[in-house]
């Protein structure tokens, strides 16, 4: 596989015109792990439906697919600074593949357990092809249009989130009790699905091993910084702070789009599973919708403003989910993903910020805080087999909590400590 070997410095060896391609190529992967990202919360209610899990074990898809990212971000970032984003961006995508193809015997057996290998091995390609893509975004121009470059990309993610409970809700839920003799799990379904999934990746994959990306160089801030790309780059108090809080953040989205359907179905009387996958799509939409709101919005807020802002709306919002109010507490949830849409990307750009050759070693562990999707997911389900699914959304409030102090104080770059 031939590798582009221009090397240029964000933004400024070349003009932004010879730099769209290159963008659009890197934003098209959002769009991969999107859709990935959206089936997975769709599958989660299925397996309990046709698997016959409980809601703590169902969780293991999300603990399966974010404990890829955690263990398999740090080689990702090594891959990365050896063979550079445009390997790292093809490898992810072929790996990517390999395990949505594992699906189909997965399918085949209807094994839970060969579910979660297979989303294992279907987000660890993800991770290597996102630690590449965000990072690639992140470097591709000026370093003060960053935020607004991943909240773009982002949007495109957020497009793949919307068609993910879209096509699972249409193919994996049916209306009413499937005649004998007939696919009562709707594995079929999963593997035609995964199939198609597998095929256009790869075919995507051999379309960027054959187009020019040019190599970002991270602009030298001599050799003091260079130290940075060991222990030093904890000592920045808002790198350090960013990776907590990412990985907290993370959590409470997995958790909610885990647990989606089941609150909706739970606080809106006759509300299905099939509707509450169709409700999960609105969700979606409105998180797509915010990420390019928060793209507009950025021209003229402050990144660390808009996080603060958002993340206490979201606090309130997940207290009125946690009361189990009538209908209203699903239309909350759903107003939720709304004002979720800018906070990965903004705190992983503000948490990257002044890095300089240190970025990609700091941009893999932020990959890595995606990880964070294990933490709140099974506990969450724990509470909702308990208590009731309501009272399980008082663990995303607390981090929306952290979220909107990271914006306030915690997101100012400070001199690394000595």
């Amino acid at each position: 596989m031939a590798i582009e070997t221009d090397a240029i410095a964000p933004g400024l060896a070349r003009p932004a015109a010879s730099l769209r391609g290159p963008l659009a190529i890197a934003i098209a992967c959002f769009v991969v792990w999107g859709l990935a990202y959206g089936l997975l919360d769709v599958l989660n209610k299925h397996f309990q439906e046709t698997l016959h899990v409980g809601k703590a074990q169902s969780t293991w898809l999300q603990m399966a697919y974010f404990g890829a990212y955690l263990i398999m971000s740090v080689p990702a970032g090594y891959l990365l600074q050896a063979r550079g984003y445009k390997f790292g961006i093809v490898f992810g995508l072929v790996v990517t593949a390999g395990g949505a193809l594992l699906f189909i015997p997965s399918a085949q057996a209807a094994s839970f357990t060969f579910f979660v290998g297979s989303m294992f091995v279907l987000a660890a390609g993800l991770c290597f092809l996102e630690t590449a893509a965000d990072t690639y975004v992140n470097a591709l121009g000026p370093a003060d249009k960053a935020p607004q470059r991943l909240n773009l990309a982002q949007s495109f993610n957020a497009l793949g989130v919307f068609c993910g409970p879209v096509i699972g809700g249409a193919l994996f839920f049916a209306e009413a009790p499937p005649a004998p003799g007939t696919d009562a799990g709707g594995m079929g379904a999963v593997q035609v699905t995964y199939l198609g999934i597998a095929i256009a990746v790869l075919a995507f994959a051999a379309f960027v091993a054959l187009s020019r990306l040019p190599e970002i160089r991270e602009a030298d801030h001599g050799a003091a910084a260079s130290a940075d790309g060991g222990a030093g780059l904890w000592s920045r108090g808002h790198f350090r702070l960013g990776v907590l809080t990412q990985a907290l953040y993370i959590g409470a989205q997995v958790g909610i789009g885990a647990f989606f359907i089941n609150l909706v179905t739970e606080t809106w009387p006759g509300l299905t599973s099939k509707g509450g996958a169709y409700l999960l799509s609105i969700a979606t939409a409105g998180y797509l919708i915010g990420r390019f709101v928060a793209t507009g919005l950025l021209s003229r807020v402050s990144p660390r403003v808009l996080l603060t802002l958002y993340g206490l709306i979201n606090v309130a919002l997940c207290l009125v989910v946690a009361a189990g109010l009538e209908r209203v507490s699903a239309v909350a949830l759903i107003a939720v993903f709304f004002f979720m849409s800018t906070m990965f990307a903004t705190i992983f750009t503000l948490g990257v910020a002044d890095l300089g050759p240190a970025t990609k070693r700091g941009a893999s562990m932020m990959v890595m805080a995606i990880g964070g999707g294990v933490l709140l997911p099974y506990p969450m389900g724990r509470i909702a087999e308990a208590f009731g699914t309501p009272a399980a959304f008082l663990l995303p409030a607390a981090c929306f909590a952290l979220v909107a102090f990271y914006g306030w104080r915690g997101a100012q770059p400070r001199p690394a400590a000595a």
